[in-house]
């Protein structure tokens, strides 16, 4: 579950346009954009491995409440993406459910889905990544990678946002089996994470909006505290809420081989 954004996701100079065409305005933001990407993912890359728990709480439109408690690990990748893994422990309906998920930096991602009432291993289609997981409003494809290379980026505007400095931007999802049309994203300047994401249908109106919050710095890593996920056409949400982390715990490889995921 790559819930780490700020450590893939791109930040957009700011590009003087007064003596620029708009074409030539927007060329230049993309290939600054694009240059930055590169130069935050290597400033994000070193923290090798991270272990945490979380608990995430499934709202309804009536504002019933189902809370599920979850633990993940990532291994930081070499030449390709991360991997990631999420254990459910409780309640015992999802008890031992597990996904797995490993990154690509351009090719789609792999994800499998151990379900232990049947047993089963399930590979997540990349035709399907834009479905629930486990019935939360977070798609697969939002829990897959944020690599730079899976994006297209253009800078809107500088902003203030909650007291805090950000880049308000676009980025279009290079996939055409995409979601998402676009994403609009405010990231905070310091964190070098988003603080606020809107995702966009495929039909161009707003989907759902994410709140990233309660950040925490380990060495140099920034990290998320709290997503809160409201869908804008069916008013659910779904919060994260992460209570243990630990930035460069050791973590077992083997725990990263979907052969391994049904023992």
């Amino acid at each position: 579950m790559n819930f780490y954004p700020n450590a893939k996701l791109a930040i957009v100079l700011t590009v003087t346009a007064a003596s620029l065409t708009p074409a030539g305005a927007l060329a230049d933001a993309a290939k600054a954009g694009l240059e930055i990407a590169k130069k935050n993912d290597l400033a994000n890359q070193g923290f090798g491995s991270e272990a945490s728990v979380m608990e995430m709480k499934l709202i309804n439109a009536h504002g019933d409440v189902t809370t599920r408690r979850m633990k993940s690990e990532v291994l930081e990748g070499s030449g390709e993406g991360d991997r990631s893994i999420v254990i459910f422990q409780w309640p015992a309906d999802v008890k031992g459910t597990k996904m797995l998920t490993h990154s690509k930096k351009s090719a789609d991602d792999q994800q499998w889905l151990f379900l232990p009432a049947i047993k089963r291993v399930k590979r997540i289609s990349s035709r399907n990544k834009s479905g629930s997981f486990m019935g939360s409003e977070f798609s697969y494809e939002d829990l897959g990678s944020q690599e730079v290379e899976k994006f297209t980026y253009e800078l809107l505007g500088e902003m203030k946002f909650e007291g805090r400095d950000v880049w308000h931007m676009k980025r279009i999802p290079t996939d055409k089996r995409s979601g998402y049309s676009k994403q609009i994203v405010w990231v905070d300047k310091g964190y070098n994470a988003p603080v606020k994401l809107e995702y966009y249908d495929r039909k161009g109106e707003l989907l759902k909006t994410a709140s990233f919050k309660e950040f925490k710095q380990y060495g140099k890593f920034w990290r998320v505290g709290q997503i809160n996920m409201v869908n804008a056409q069916t008013r659910k949400q779904s919060v994260i809420t992460w209570s243990e982390r630990t930035v460069g715990s050791e973590v077992d490889s083997e725990n990263f081989d979907s052969d391994n995921l049904a023992d």
